[in-house]
């Protein structure tokens, strides 16, 4: 009874009677997520503001998401404790859809005001499906201690698990396209009909042939360490976890990736856990075995440039405030101003959006059962809480540029005395519409339920 358990287990290769291993299995999941969509309001009403300051609760719409993935893994045994592994998380579906809230689609053009005169999307509002492989995963777990060798010591997992872009990024996309528009505008499509502009902007798409996609346009590497501990019957184990993204070329990201950006990469998620299995029953010699899993994650993210609950909804919008270009630049001219540098790069909105900070908290429970020397499934469910959060925070100007006030255009204060002193320069990824205070959108009431099953061969 000092075998470790399905969470720091590592297969081997090279030991005594068994010269390798082989790990076979195919994995499926189910999420349901939900969310309140709210924006900033002043209006003096019950619910809201008394007229003095600025709320976020007026309702904006019921957000819903469902996806069913299957992810096939191989694990190949290296050496004693050492494994590498392959996966391929597949998206069989994933839809996503904002509804009324509380009576909100009957005063949409007031609640979804853009600039004047503009509404930013409709209610309902329904993404197309998506579909596809995510990513493709390469890693490395090592059992630095194990407690079957050594039973005086507890079991250490280490690992990482490369995450490579394979797959077409997500777009922003509508399923009801007005009459003219298409379902998926590439950012420099400002009329939405399928051509761009004529500046890309080293988009290197072709705006009529845009898809979905499904993947995040990112290159991801993940870290985790885990410490586990038998006693006869229960295994307490606690680890870390880390994600960090970076952006791929010729995506989205791309496009707000210009000077005077105040945050453009995916945010960083850090996770911590705490567990523990009971092992209720196993038959050692016939390689039999249950047991039971009851885990509690807390995770955090850090502010990132994400695909957030309104990528779609914001990124398809006809809405000119957000549809239209914006220069990227200014410049001083002989009269000493600060005006549009037209030889800039110019900034299209992609949906993609500032995401504040957020913490969440995740309860599982799963039950395992090896069924015989070979084979062995698993199933389980969770639950998890989101913080609430904002969808959109840039702000106006970037302060840690202020060394040419012929660069500053409005980010400049007036002395009084016909000079100026600089405050930063713009941000290219300010859109007032949805970024002034005011104007803000948030999430909160985030709840998602996942249901889990796998099957694993073993070799």
């Amino acid at each position: 009874m000092a075998e470790p358990g399905e969470i720091t287990d590592v297969i081997d290769a090279f030991d005594d009677g068994d010269l390798f291993d082989l790990n076979i299995s195919l994995g499926f999941q189910y999420f349901t997520k939900s969310a309140k969509i709210r924006r900033e309001s002043a209006i003096a009403s019950p619910g809201l503001t008394d007229g003095y300051y600025t709320s976020n609760q007026m309702n904006v719409a019921s957000y819903s998401e469902t996806t069913a993935k299957l992810t096939p893994r191989i694990d190949i045994g290296i050496y004693k404790d050492l494994a590498f592994h392959v996966s391929l998380p597949i998206i069989l579906n994933n839809s996503r859809e904002l509804t009324d809230l509380d009576g909100s689609a009957n005063n949409a053009a007031y609640i979804l005001r853009g600039a004047s005169g503009e509404q930013l999307f409709s209610l309902p509002f329904t993404s197309p499906d998506r579909s596809g492989l995510e990513y493709l995963g390469l890693g490395l777990d090592l059992d630095i201690m194990n407690q079957a060798r050594d039973r005086t010591k507890p079991t250490w997992l280490l690992g990482f698990e490369a995450r490579l872009p394979v797959s077409q990024p997500m777009s922003a996309c509508t399923e009801s396209p007005l009459e003219g528009q298409v379902k998926c505008a590439a950012p420099s499509d400002v009329n939405r009909n399928g051509a761009d502009d004529g500046d890309d902007n080293g988009e290197g798409r072709d705006a009529a042939a845009r898809d979905p996609g499904v993947g995040r346009g990112t290159v991801g590497l993940e870290l985790h360490t885990i410490l586990s501990k038998r006693m006869k019957y229960v295994e307490p184990y606690g680890g870390f976890r880390a994600l960090f993204e970076f952006f791929a070329t010729s995506d989205d990201y791309d496009l707000t990736s210009l000077e005077g950006s105040l945050v453009n990469m995916p945010p960083i998620v850090g996770t911590v856990m705490l567990g523990m299995m009971i092992i209720p029953w196993e038959n050692r010699e016939k390689f039999g075995r249950l047991s039971f899993d009851m885990r509690v994650e807390g995770e955090y993210h850090s502010e990132g440039r994400d695909y957030s609950e309104l990528f779609d909804a914001l990124g398809s919008s006809t809405a000119p405030s957000l549809r239209n270009p914006q220069w990227a630049g200014y410049t001083g001219d002989i009269q000493g101003n600060s005006v549009i540098d037209t030889g800039s790069s110019r900034s299209y909105f992609t949906g993609l959006s500032n995401v504040q900070p957020y913490g969440s908290i995740r309860a599982s429970a799963s039950a395992t059962w090896q069924a015989s020397e070979l084979v062995k499934f698993q199933f389980g469910m969770g639950f998890r809480h989101d913080g609430a959060h904002g969808l959109g925070g840039d702000q106006p100007c970037n302060p840690s540029v202020k060394d040419d006030v012929g660069r500053s255009g409005p980010c400049r204060r007036d002395n009084g005395d016909g000079s100026f002193t600089q405050t930063g320069i713009p941000n290219p990824n300010y859109r007032h519409s949805i970024n002034a205070v005011g104007r803000r959108f948030y999430a909160d009431a985030i709840t998602t339920i996942d249901l889990f099953a796998s099957g694993v061969v073993m070799f």
